[in-house]
């Protein structure tokens, strides 16, 4: 049977009121733009909100209703994805009969199951995560594992695969996420043509971590620093010597050097190899740019440096981490389906 003619997979987006808004939102927007850009028919879409009497359904105030009862869906013959929704509701409510149990049976019908944001919380106390790598939004990781010494909280990636469990990070990280599981169901070109149908920046890697190295770096700098760094992301093609950053600010070499490692722990070096790394993969992930021109473009000036700078910021050479992509774009996909995502493209 080939893809186009197998039944729709059955997905239920749980939330326990008050839920995040958007992450109920971001992951339905994703798999109905999947539907329409991949010609029809691919997910199944349904949406249940647990209620609370004297809450909001969200946690911006905004009514939403569910779009199927418990007793239709416990009708459904086949779950394929559970996606379990975060927010207040989910870190408060999560031990509660009424959303742990439900989860509990949803969760053992499923082909996989899906927390985006603080949902983790909910599928933890279901005891659906016991023994798995998870993560959760930076600010709850913590709170997260104290509750739960069986399962391991790594607060760093994006989102997390664990045999047929995906948690991710805060809220727009859920985007990330969703396009994952549709890159995983349909290919990679079909979850380009959503990220760029969307207006996404980028379709960020899951390793990737939650906080970038611009809003490491701002987070952790004084405001006169903080703006350099937006600066230096625009300039990279420059060579952006110690000199040219201190004199950006006002300070010495010496002194911007000595207040820069102070209050980041790095040199201004290293952050600005990260930065370089980070445009250099963003390019790479595109078609077309060859890797003596994405050297050129990120300031590395020679394809050796940008391969070292590579070796210890991504473990793979940039070339080899230019190949994963073409390789995935090449991912089997039926005929029709394939023409259709490729006028969206280009669309």
């Amino acid at each position: 049977m080939s893809p186009l003619a197998r039944p729709p997979r059955r997905v239920l987006i749980l939330a326990a009121a008050p839920a995040q808004l958007l992450d109920i939102a971001g992951p339905a927007e994703i798999l109905t733009q999947a539907n329409r850009l991949g010609g029809g028919g691919l997910y199944h879409l349904a949406c249940h909100i647990v209620p609370e009497p004297g809450s909001p359904a969200t946690t911006a105030g905004l009514a939403l209703g569910s779009t199927i009862e418990v007793s239709d869906l416990e009708a459904w013959p086949t779950l394929d994805t559970l996606i379990v929704a975060g927010g207040e509701g989910a870190r408060r409510r999560c031990g509660e009969p009424v959303v742990r149990d439900l989860t509990r049976r949803l969760a053992s019908r499923a082909r996989r199951v899906v927390g985006v944001c603080t949902g983790a919380f909910i599928l933890a106390s279901a005891g659906c995560l016991d023994g798995r790598r998870v993560t959760t939004h930076w600010r709850w990781g913590e709170a997260l594992a104290s509750a739960h010494p069986g399962i391991t909280v790594d607060p760093e990636p994006i989102f997390v695969h664990d045999d047929g469990v995906w948690t991710s990070a805060g809220i727009t990280a859920g985007l990330d996420l969703t396009l994952a599981l549709v890159e995983a169901d349909h290919g990679h070109a079909l979850a380009l043509a959503v990220a760029r149908e969307l207006v996404m920046f980028l379709r960020r890697p899951g390793g990737q971590k939650q906080f970038s190295p611009h809003l490491a770096a701002q987070t952790s700098l004084s405001t006169r620093l903080a703006d350099l760094v937006p600066w230096m992301s625009e300039n990279l093609h420059r060579p952006l010597r110690v000199e040219t950053l201190a004199a950006r600010v006002g300070l010495s070499p010496r002194q911007f050097a000595r207040a820069f490692r102070a209050e980041t722990g790095t040199t201004p070096a290293r952050l600005l190899e990260r930065l370089r790394v980070e445009a250099a993969r963003r390019m790479l992930e595109a078609e077309g740019s060859s890797l003596a021109a994405v050297a050129a473009l990120c300031g590395f000036g020679a394809d050796e440096t940008m391969r070292r700078a590579f070796l210890r910021q991504v473990g793979v050479p940039p070339g080899d981490y230019r190949n994963r992509f073409r390789a995935e774009r090449r991912l089997s996909q039926p005929e029709s389906q394939r023409a259709f995502i490729e006028r969206s493209l280009h669309a």
